[in-house]
């Protein structure tokens, strides 16, 4: 998720069932970074950091599209 009114560096906010994490995408070329933690494992948040890093064409520009520069 990336809020509206949230702020830089460019990130995300990741929100399963079991906790959350949030990652610096280093736009534009990542590799996105986690920031914080609460309540993921660290094999689950491996795996997203993982797809994240697929998705940096996507969400590098829709941040930029939201916030203006990373």
């Amino acid at each position: 998720m990336i809020y509206v009114d949230d702020h830089r560096p460019a990130h995300v906010h990741v929100i399963a069932a079991d906790g959350e994490a949030v990652f610096i995408l280093n736009c534009p070329d990542g590799p996105p970074e986690l920031r914080e933690r609460h309540g993921l494992s660290l094999k689950t948040v491996n795996r997203i950091q993982k797809e994240l890093a697929n998705h940096l064409s996507a969400l590098c520009p829709k941040w930029s599209e939201i916030h203006g520069d990373f």
